[in-house]
């Protein structure tokens, strides 16, 4: 599986390869067209309204993306819940819950007080997702309309977010924020499985707000314009921005820890290059890296191989990402000797304009609902 994924991200990315290869794409192109004519037939029955949505006595907010992972949808909802829980709402994040275990259509994963399920049931992001807020509930569930009620009738909830939601269209939202990346918004150009676009470009028309993600200071190199067609979204810029490391005790040291220490680092999400590229601007020396697959449940042989890996580079410390943290808890004693490096979300050139605008759209639906 790893290698596959190896290969599958090397197609996508359009590096040059082999007759194997070319075969393998020109078979995941054939299967992109039956793919893409499913999305536009799915959409084509939201917007004409033969599949009904659903409204909630509440504001709605969505995050989610037209690509495959990799634009920080995970930091970008715990900012996002921050906010307006700065701003006098009374949020509550709803995630699918993927590669959750859990099999009850709602899963409770954080009251906003305590924390009431581990990772097998919760899954890695809103696991951690709940980590990183307080005072603000959880809840898991395929359904976003079943488990926003439970939002409503059990935590009183005023306002949802929805955690990687543009494509689940059942629920209507007041606001709908598309994370891009900022130098490659739409990878290849090519629908899944040839390449990461979960819809057509053109899906962005649907958007109210778009939100460039990519290094600070980095500018855009795509124009989006073609892509909103008449009904233009307010665009944004951020970036994901380390802000520490947590060890193994749950203390936390800054990221001068990492300055010229040679590093064996590790990371099961979607883009672990970005991972290493953030490690190497903190001006650590990483002298080993292992990719595994996004969501990757790690085993004894995974542990035993990074070790190994890191003895034979000769590393002072092993590093990996937060998420991956969440999905070692089964086991202590290695997750004692990490450190983790934590991201969140800064928006550039700061916060204010996002924030008034968003807060202006949900005042304004409300208004419009009464």
């Amino acid at each position: 599986m790893a290698v596959f994924h190896k290969v599958l991200q090397s197609i996508w990315s359009e590096t040059p390869g082999g007759g194997c290869r070319n075969s393998l794409t020109a078979l995941l192109s054939a299967l992109s067209f039956p793919y893409g004519s499913a999305v536009r037939l799915r959409n084509r029955l939201y917007d004409t309204g033969l599949l009904p949505q659903h409204r909630l006595p509440c504001r709605v907010v969505s995050i989610g993306n037209v690509t495959v992972g990799g634009t920080g949808k995970t930091p970008f909802a715990v900012f996002l819940a921050g906010i307006l829980k700065k701003n006098g709402f009374r949020p509550c994040v709803l995630s699918r819950g993927y590669g959750s275990a859990k099999t009850t259509p709602v899963g409770i994963v954080s009251d906003g007080e305590r924390i009431g399920a581990r990772y097998p049931e919760a899954g890695d992001e809103p696991l951690l997702i709940a980590r990183s807020l307080s005072g603000i509930p959880v809840i898991t569930g395929a359904d976003r309309v079943r488990t926003g009620r439970e939002a409503l009738n059990r935590f009183g909830a005023d306002v949802l977010v929805l955690d990687d939601a543009f494509q689940h269209r059942r629920l209507h939202r007041d606001a709908d924020i598309v994370l891009v990346d900022a130098a490659r918004p739409f990878g290849n150009g090519f629908l899944l499985p040839r390449g990461p676009l979960r819809e057509p470009a053109d899906a962005l028309q649907r958007a109210d707000m778009i939100v460039r993600i990519g290094p600070a200071g980095q500018g855009a190199s795509t124009d989006l314009t073609a892509a909103f067609g008449n009904r233009p979204a307010e665009v944004f810029s951020g970036s994901r921005e380390p802000k520490d490391l947590r060890c193994g005790d749950g203390s936390s040291v800054s990221l001068e820890w990492l300055r010229e220490k040679n590093i064996a680092a590790f990371a099961g999400i979607a883009r672990p290059d970005g991972f290493r590229g953030t490690l190497e601007r903190l001006q650590a020396r990483v002298t080993s890296f292992l990719a595994f697959p996004d969501h990757h449940p790690y085993r004894d042989g995974d542990i035993a191989r990074i070790r190994k890996e890191a003895a034979e580079a000769g590393a002072e410390a092993i590093v990996t990402t937060e998420k991956d943290g969440v999905r070692l808890e089964s086991f202590p004693g290695f997750l004692s000797e990490l450190k983790q490096l934590r991201i969140g979300i800064a928006m550039s050139p700061s916060e204010g304009p996002f924030v008034e605008a968003l807060l202006a759209r949900l005042h304004r639906e409300a208004h419009d609902r009464k």
